[in-house]
């Protein structure tokens, strides 16, 4: 216990550390010329971003963070065999109830309409 408190302290001064030096040291400035993109000298004919879908981005979101958490089961079950069968399974089904709670959250606002994403 006492070296994971010593680990998240020197995590957190770490990045503070690096996020201070960071701002210290950038000299970057803001140049309309420099912030513009480049074609050989000429203006631009069209914008060069495409447009962004945030609902699309949102379903990509949700697909990883449920594909992530189907490979965190996936060892729990190994666990579950080799190990202490009710520490594990208990572990095992509190992380599918708050996978499942998740999972009603986002049907319930709408978050799975698949036919809305893409039109």
């Amino acid at each position: 216990m006492h070296i994971m408190v010593i680990s998240i302290i020197s995590a957190v001064v770490l990045c503070t550390a690096l996020l201070l030096l960071y701002f210290t040291l950038n000299k970057k400035t803001c140049d309309n010329n420099k912030m513009s993109p480049f074609e050989c000298g000429f203006e631009p004919f069209n914008v060069t971003r495409r447009p962004f879908s945030v609902r699309y981005f949102i379903l990509i979101v949700l697909f990883l963070i449920f594909d992530v958490e189907t490979v965190l089961l996936l060892p729990l079950i190994r666990f579950m065999i080799l190990g202490d069968n009710l520490h594990w399974a208990s572990i095992f089904f509190v992380f599918l109830l708050i996978l499942l709670v998740g999972l009603l959250f986002e049907w319930r606002n709408n978050m799975l309409d698949w036919m809305n994403y893409f039109k």
